[in-house]
């Protein structure tokens, strides 16, 4: 397979699989005060990378923004770390994302930093997480109750790799809509498009390109 089939297989599975939904990106690291970090997003959501900016407001907080292109997967979140041991801390993220089916985020994270050639590395880092992921008014407006809210719990789970790349998976689902497809109540479709109560915008597949501190002149 040469490296256009390749490309347009992938741009094919993104289409296919994108549930118009938005998250918050993953900087597995604690922050420091004045610190700004930058990298790319590239998911399932958005089909088109992110571009994002953290900003560490203090040790224990930092505050992220970001930019999709066009603006859905563009979005604002905060980070406060709620425990912290030597290789392993706890963060509650609060995020809001702007998309087609825009929503608020409530995600509690453990990382663990894991041994590498029997050290531990500050870009070696795991973690896992419970999230609540709400949808207040989603593109989906035909409810004659107008009952348009959907509210997603579910899991997810990611690795840092090295200093540069990094990847989570994770799935949120809508306990209301349950998991038929033809549920003409909280249908998943509408129009061919997926709406605010589709399993697809509880999915969540993202691949982090980590850039670094900005570099003091």
């Amino acid at each position: 397979m040469n490296i256009y089939k390749a490309t347009f297989l992938f741009s094919l599975i993104l289409f296919l699989f994108s549930g118009c939904a938005s998250h918050a990106p993953v900087l597995p690291q604690t922050p420091k005060k004045g610190e700004v970090n930058t990298g790319f997003t590239f998911s399932v959501e958005n089909v088109i990378p992110v571009i994002w900016w953290r900003y560490g407001i203090n040790k224990y907080t930092d505050i992220g923004y970001r930019l999709g292109i066009p603006l859905s997967g563009s979005g604002i979140d905060l980070n406060r770390i709620l425990m912290k041991k030597e290789y392993s801390w706890d963060v509650l993220n609060t995020s809001y994302n702007f998309s087609p089916n825009a929503s608020f985020d409530f995600t509690y994270y453990k990382f663990k930093g894991y041994k590498r050639k029997g050290q531990y590395s500050p870009f070696h880092i795991k973690w896992y997480a419970a999230r609540a992921m709400i949808i207040p008014s989603g593109r989906y407006k035909e409810r004659p109750d107008n009952d348009n809210q959907s509210i997603k719990i579910g899991l997810l789970f990611g690795r840092r790799f090295g200093q540069r790349w990094g990847v989570e998976t994770g799935y949120f689902h809508d306990l209301k809509a349950g998991f038929d497809s033809n549920n003409d109540e909280y249908p998943h479709k509408y129009k061919n498009w997926p709406t605010q109560f589709s399993r697809g915008a509880g999915l969540s597949m993202q691949v982090f390109l980590y850039m670094g501190p900005k570099k003091d002149k």
